[in-house]
């Protein structure tokens, strides 16, 4: 099968969509697929290289939009492509126009990552392309019955939906190094809490902040991002930097001994720009109870209230100081919702799993093909 992958970036740009496109397309590799990417490149030169048997065509990027490349070459690169499947991961709204005017794939499958949240100025002149597009799909992937069912778009086309939920590579954080764990615990104490991911400003960290304030506890926060220094500042103007670690980006060898050596994880995001949270299975893969807020999104999906953690109003730091609080003082309910949260990570999010229902979606949308024609 020739599977043709369309998004804006891609490794080594890191974020959750490119991390979730590499790792498809490598598998895929490994599945005996033959696998392209068309990205665009950081400069204004097209670049063409295999990475890890994915052939990645990163074409030059003229200027950057509201978070979106535009670029010229990737329109022509892509009527050059003769893939079974393109696979589009929405929103790119130049990968979208180009695959409606130059796609040549008999198939399409579109990966509906997230609605366009932030650019709203810009979303009527872009909703009639989502509309065409999404319509024009043989099949729609959403990443979880909640995210299908709040969008306003996706709960209008439920019928092209098939749910697969985002899976990751599991192995890693099902054990740690123990002398590792212990000396996280020896140095920053106990209880600790932990948030991993991108400090931008839908995490909603200043809630989170909010409420150690007045929780017994300390905090570890791995990740950066633009936020970073408004956080770092409302720690110290709240009185909690002394029970705050910011310790930047954290190697994928060494991230497994941080939630082993916490007591919960807390994703504490404010908008619907959190439209999964993957470091949640990440994190109930590794044994540690969640504490999450309500969005509509995936978030709730992924863990799930009273089994695998809390899930609480989002923007509501009493609500997440009554949460954590809750089960900080409850040492076997953590250890209960550790346990099922670690069942759940293994039953629905491996890449494993994830792969058998994506390859079983594009053998569907090509058996139909056929029987059309």
């Amino acid at each position: 099968m020739k599977i043709l992958h369309i998004y804006k970036d891609y490794y080594p740009v890191l974020g959750g969509i490119e991390n979730h496109v590499k790792m498809l397309a490598e598998a895929l590799v490994q599945r005996g697929h033959q696998v392209t990417v068309l990205v665009t490149h950081p400069t204004a030169k097209t670049h063409v290289e295999e990475i890890n048997g994915v052939q990645v065509i990163k074409a030059g990027r003229l200027a950057t939009v509201a978070s979106a490349p535009l670029s010229v070459c990737l329109p022509i690169l892509l009527r050059r492509q003769r893939p079974d499947i393109a696979h589009l991961h929405f929103p790119y709204p130049v990968g979208e126009l180009s695959q409606l005017v130059c796609g040549r794939a008999p198939r399409m499958v579109i990966t509906y990552h997230s609605d366009v949240v932030r650019q709203k100025g810009m979303l009527w002149l872009y909703r009639p392309l989502l509309w065409k597009i999404l319509h024009r799909a043989d099949r729609i992937i959403a990443t979880s019955t909640n995210y299908m069912k709040s969008s306003p778009y996706l709960s209008q086309l439920r019928h092209k939906c098939t749910v697969i939920p985002l899976g990751i590579e599991l192995k890693r954080f099902l054990e740690a190094d123990p002398a590792q764990v212990q000396s996280i615990r020896r140095t920053y104490g106990s209880p600790l809490l932990l948030f991993v991911g991108k400090l931008r400003y839908y995490k909603g960290l200043q809630y989170l902040l909010a409420a150690i304030s007045n929780l017994p506890c300390k905090l570890l926060i791995i990740g950066s991002g633009p936020m970073g220094a408004e956080w770092r500042h409302l720690a110290v103007s709240l009185g909690v930097s002394d029970r705050v670690f910011f310790l930047g980006q954290v190697s994928d060898e060494d991230l497994a001994g941080y939630y082993h050596a916490c007591d919960l994880f807390v994703l504490p995001a404010s908008e619907r720009s959190e439209a999964f949270g993957a470091v949640q299975i990440e994190a109930m893969a590794s044994g540690l109870p969640v504490v999450c807020t309500e969005l509509g999104t995936g978030t709730s999906f992924v863990n799930v209230h009273g089994q695998t953690g809390l899930v609480v109003p989002a923007r509501d730091s009493a609500a997440l100081t009554a949460a954590i609080h809750s089960l900080l003082r409850d040492e076997q309910r953590r250890q209960q919702m550790g346990l099922s949260g670690r069942q759940r990570a293994l039953r629905e999010f491996s890449l494993q799993t994830m792969m058998d229902r994506t390859t079983g979606l594009y053998s569907k949308v090509l058996d139909f093909c056929d029987q059309v024609q």
